[in-house]
């Protein structure tokens, strides 16, 4: 949890001084600082209303920076990606392996290290399998290798890569909904939306400018995640034909 600001606490010592001249022997009402001055609203809402302002707001621009983990199938990927309509393009870690996703359109590149192309290289084919499979890693690595829209990579990353997509499934807390506070996401005032009192994962939505979903921490441990730079732009383009490798119709197995 990051501090609060000082401009804060001053307004917060300023009001409580206030209230200390105007005490005088009775108990005052209404001088407690209001958590909601200030901001956009969002926070005097209920928490069904605050969550489809938070949604509105990521469907209303069309660049988000999204990173943290998610647990899906067993395996926890690390995700820090740039997303746009278009595409899309960042980093994923899973198993001490990471691999470069980039998608424009819907072409989709990966790009890894010979380690990465050559797991399990050699099992079950022999040594002479095992060198093929080998040389076959070293011409793939830390090249953008296009993956086949038929092949079965394609749709389990191609997902990391879809704004809409990842966003409309992420953004959806599913129970009894209600907020937990007020709170402060990297540098921002926050309401917390809770499922389930929690049980169901939690939402922070900015109670500055755009009420921005900011933190999502998934229901069931499946992993925590920050949104920032919303609507700031970021080039997306084809890596130079040098940089490019077209596999074929099917990626090699790993």
């Amino acid at each position: 949890m990051i501090p609060i600001s000082q401009g804060r606490s001053r307004r917060a010592v300023l009001a409580g001084a206030v209230c200390a001249l105007l005490v005088t022997g009775t108990v005052l009402t209404g001088c407690s600082e209001d958590p909601n001055e200030g901001t956009n609203g969002v926070g005097r809402l209920p928490a069904d209303q605050i969550q489809s302002r938070a949604q509105q707001a990521a469907k209303s621009v069309g660049t988000v920076r999204l990173h943290g983990t998610v647990v899906t199938s067993g395996r926890t990927y690390t995700l820090d990606m740039r997303l746009k309509e278009k595409g899309g393009i960042g980093s994923v870690s899973t198993e001490g392996e990471t691999f470069r996703l980039l998608r424009i359109d819907d072409e989709l590149y990966l790009k890894a290290g010979a380690e990465f192309w050559g797991q399990g290289a050699g099992e079950g084919k022999g040594e002479d399998g095992g060198k093929a499979d080998a040389a076959a890693a070293g011409k793939l690595a830390e090249k953008y290798v296009k993956v086949p829209q038929g092949d079965s990579s394609y749709k389990k990353f191609i997902g990391f890569t879809d704004k809409s997509v990842l966003l409309s499934g992420l953004l959806t807390l599913h129970g009894e909904l209600a907020t937990d506070g007020h709170h402060e996401q990297s540098g921002l005032r926050t309401i917390r939306v809770t499922s389930d009192k929690g049980s169901g994962g939690t939402l922070d939505v900015s109670l500055e400018g755009k009420p921005y979903p900011v933190r999502l921490v998934r229901a069931g441990e499946a992993g925590t995640l920050t949104f920032s730079d919303w609507g700031t732009d970021f080039p997306l383009k084809k890596p130079a034909k040098g940089d490019t490798l077209d596999y074929g119709k099917q990626l090699p197995t790993s």
